[in-house]
């Protein structure tokens, strides 16, 4: 496999580096969107453990943002963004689970931690494809970059979780 890479690096450079900024610029576009996203999902939520983990991962989301930007400076690529379709249509989905469900519902945290649990595995996978990349790319400081966002995507993935078993436990017994 290690053999196919560096082929594939060598003969197809230019376009490995196309689908890397591409992936940058989705990536970017979704951060931004859940910075936009993160502190309605914190108000919408009914548990107070809940409204922090949103609260502290809106804080990590604007890092990523700045790490981003950082990173487009590193491969000297401007800074744009690439409409997310699949961001979109999770954010979507948060505003459904928002409306169709009781506000002070326990029902409600079920959902949002349901959909932001999909948010984090699609950022997890993205981040552990593009630090690959990098990798394969020889961008070393980028890929310890990737790698440190893609370690605070899977910590929030693992709190959203914890608190996923304590409701789920919580409904079934109600």
């Amino acid at each position: 496999m290690k053999n196919y890479t560096t082929k594939i690096s060598r003969n197809n450079g230019d376009k490995l580096k196309k689908l890397f900024t591409d992936g940058l610029k989705d990536m970017y576009w979704a951060e931004k969107r859940l910075v936009k996203a993160l502190p309605k999902l914190a108000r919408a939520a009914v548990s107070e453990d809940l409204q922090v983990v949103f609260e502290i991962h809106l804080t990590e989301t604007q890092e990523h943002v700045n790490r981003l930007k950082k990173i487009f400076e590193l491969i000297n690529e401007p800074a744009k963004i690439k409409r997310c379709p699949a961001m979109m249509g999770l954010l979507e989905e948060c505003d459904t689970i928002i409306k169709s469900t009781e506000e002070s519902s326990i029902v409600r945290d079920c959902g949002l931690i349901f959909v932001s649990q999909k948010i984090e595995h699609y950022e997890i996978a993205s981040y552990g494809t593009l630090r690959t990349i990098a990798n394969i790319m020889n961008y070393r400081e980028v890929a310890e970059l990737l790698q440190m966002t893609l370690e605070e995507e899977r910590v929030a993935s693992s709190k959203l979780a914890d608190l996923a078993d304590s409701y789920i436990m919580e409904v079934v017994m109600d």
